[in-house]
């Protein structure tokens, strides 16, 4: 029987915030745009499974070498939830996440996960 691994179509990083950390989120906002990413809408209100502020960078599978090393030098100690897009938004929230600073506890059950779980 032949395991098969998800095909990875993309990452997410999810820069959160807070009234008094907005300025050094957009300064990092203002760094990802060098690289090969979409920056998603400011959510100054949780959204979906996310508890607090943030905003979004969507970027390729090739281009996480440079994306991922970038934040964990340059996240001015903001809380970063980067995961892969692999259609599977329960795991790709929880056990798929890569955390850079404070782990956050996710509202997973927007995708059907009916106990409290950190992801």
């Amino acid at each position: 029987m032949e395991n098969r691994q998800p095909k990875i179509h993309a990452f997410h990083a999810h820069i959160y915030y807070d009234p008094e950390t907005r300025k050094a989120a957009a300064r990092v906002r203002e760094g990802l745009a060098r690289f090969a990413v979409q920056l998603g809408g400011w959510h100054d209100e949780p959204v979906g499974p996310h508890p607090k502020s943030m905003y979004q960078a969507v970027f390729p599978p090739e281009e996480f070498g440079r994306v991922v090393p970038w934040l964990m030098l340059n996240r001015e100690n903001l809380d970063i939830l980067v995961h892969p897009e692999t259609g599977d938004n329960l795991a790709d929230h929880s056990a798929h996440a890569l955390w850079l600073g404070t782990k956050i506890e996710l509202r997973l059950r927007v995708f059907g996960q009916t106990t409290k779980s950190a992801g």
